[in-house]
């Protein structure tokens, strides 16, 4: 609602003299040299947004989170987290997109050590050997753990902060990728496929936001597997139906 957005904060962009012209149309007025967002744009378009999403559950492809900012990494951590997805936060590694074979490498390689580790098979190495493994799978974890389940490429990618994720952006258009991302007032909504204009700032603000598009993921998701379930079920008695009155003919002749 108008009112969750604007008790949220959703509403407070940045100074006037740090405006992006692209940001024009989203901006309702001005007040103590700070641009405010109109909400009901806000409200149009994260709707917009949370349908291809949507649909982009359907299809059965991934959809990754980004977080570049400080303030933004947890919340996008643990929203991915509950959702079952891939994120990336704090650093970008060049070539995630681009060259998602070698990464998609690094992260089976990741996945592999952390089933020997559990499975104690480093136990009979020494304790320094024990050790260089240990700092090895914390760098890996570092760099690829947020994708390391990520088995193909993702079929849009959320991010928090558009204007810190440049790199993001960059690789996401090379291949293709639809972007959904948070676009506060100093930032190019045109750079995404799904702007949505917000305070990118504020936890209150991103927690709302992204929420939103959360709650819409995991809907769509537990309505996929309902329906799928659903259809498993009516397949069986079809065929069970099938079974019987094949025997009733068979009995006849």
């Amino acid at each position: 609602s108008l009112d969750g957005l604007l008790k949220a904060g959703v509403h407070f962009g940045h100074m006037k003299s740090r405006r992006h012209p692209k940001m024009e149309a989203y901006i309702y007025t001005t007040r103590k040299n700070i641009n405010i967002l109109n909400l009901e744009k806000t409200a149009e378009k994260m709707e917009t947004a949370a349908k291809f999403l949507a649909e982009v559950v359907k299809s059965g492809k991934p959809i990754l989170f980004v977080g570049m900012k400080k303030q933004t990494q947890e919340t996008v951590r643990s929203l991915a987290a509950r959702l079952g997805e891939s994120y990336v936060i704090d650093r970008w590694l060049g070539g995630t997109l681009t060259n998602f074979s070698m990464i998609r490498s690094r992260a089976s390689y990741l996945n592999e050590t952390h089933n020997k580790i559990g499975l104690g098979e480093f136990k009979k190495y020494t304790k320094f050997e024990q050790a260089k493994k240990k700092e090895e799978v914390e760098r890996l974890e570092k760099k690829v753990g947020g994708i390391k389940r990520m088995e193909q490429l993702p079929g849009a990618i959320v991010i928090a902060d558009v204007k810190d994720a440049g790199l993001v952006v960059h690789e996401a258009r090379k291949m293709h990728i639809p972007v959904v991302g948070i676009t506060d007032t100093n930032t190019d909504p045109s750079l995404v496929d799904y702007p949505i204009p917000g305070n990118d700032d504020a936890l209150s603000s991103l927690r709302l936001l992204l929420g939103y598009l959360g709650k819409t993921i995991l809907e769509t998701k537990e309505r996929t597997v309902a329906e799928k379930v659903a259809a498993k079920e009516t397949a069986k008695e079809t065929a069970k139906e099938t079974a019987k009155e094949t025997a009733k003919e068979t009995k006849t002749a």
